[in-house]
């Protein structure tokens, strides 16, 4: 019996490896008491200092155990994430208190064609589906959007 528990389990996570971007923020805090998605989509360092203030209040708060925070870029707010962005330490630091990032693939392949090259990102952020839709997606899984 345990053998069958077991294999459902081990299988189940294999299965939310193996489908990537939708399934693996459900399974990174199941514990989590708060989920929130922070939205980012304004070029104005101020706005991206703001959204990196309240995921850090956020975690300082509830503690990073308690709390489930992904912080979505798109249109502007993308250049937060990329690689020379002044806050890399910061997206360093919250990223090992768990909280993660999201770059809008559509955006980057706006700015690659505009810019005349493919933006690096940081390697804390991961490339997901349309920004906007993600954040549908984890609002309809019980996140709250904030929009700094």
């Amino acid at each position: 019996m345990r053998s069958r528990i077991f294999a459902a389990v081990l299988w189940c996570v294999s299965l939310v490896f193996m489908c990537g971007g939708g399934l693996v923020y459900a399974a990174d805090k199941p514990f989590a008491e708060k989920k929130v998605v922070l939205q980012i989509s304004d070029t104005n360092p101020i706005k991206q200092t703001l959204v990196l203030n309240v995921a850090s209040n956020l975690v300082k708060y509830y503690g990073p155990d308690a709390v489930d925070v992904e912080i979505v870029a798109f249109g502007p707010g993308l250049r937060l994430l990329f690689a020379d962005n002044a806050n890399e330490g910061r997206i360093q630091g919250l990223d090992a208190s768990g909280v993660r990032f999201s770059a809008c693939t559509n955006t980057l392949k706006k700015m690659t064609k505009v810019l005349g090259y493919k933006p690096v990102l940081t390697k804390y952020a991961t490339a997901v589906r349309p920004g906007v839709v993600t954040i549908i997606d984890l609002v309809e899984k019980g996140f709250v959007l904030v929009k700094p």
